[in-house]
């Protein structure tokens, strides 16, 4: 989660919604770590999980990315847990739940739903306060306060 933190971190600086991701490959290796870039892309899928997605499936020359797991600080929306689930993921871990468009456990349970097979494993919560702190400071500052 650190190095997700970290990618949130770089979001910050350029204007971007601070949210980060890693995707590490079963074997441990770090296959990508990005943060938002919508602002930056011109693109609104270029949420830090989908840039992710894209990363690691290059750098295995495969769509499919079954054993991997994302670290993320910010729960998935509904296109990122939906590419998630397709990408094959083993496992997803975010930090702060987001009661908005949350869609893990907060709003809708996408990796939970029958798709064909099992989705991945999941877990909330993970350095919380940490996660939410940067997001709340981003949007307050955008609001003047």
């Amino acid at each position: 989660m650190a190095l997700a933190l970290a990618e949130a971190r770089t979001a910050l600086l350029e204007n971007e919604v601070p949210v980060g991701a890693v995707l590490v490959a079963p074997d441990g290796r770090l296959l990508a770590r990005c943060h938002n870039r919508p602002i930056a892309l011109h693109d609104p899928t270029a949420h830090a999980e989908m840039l992710a997605l894209r990363t690691a499936g290059a750098a295995l020359g495969n769509y499919r990315l079954g054993g991997c797991i994302m670290v993320v600080t910010l729960e998935p929306c509904p296109m990122c847990a939906a590419a998630l689930v397709h990408a094959r993921l083993a496992g997803v871990v975010y930090g702060a739940a987001d009661p908005l468009a949350g869609a893990v456990t907060s709003c809708a349970e996408y990796l939970d739903m029958s798709w064909g097979g099992t989705g991945p494993w999941h877990m909330g919560g993970v350095c919380a306060d940490a996660c939410a702190a940067i997001l709340q400071d981003f949007f307050q500052q955008r609001r003047g306060g």
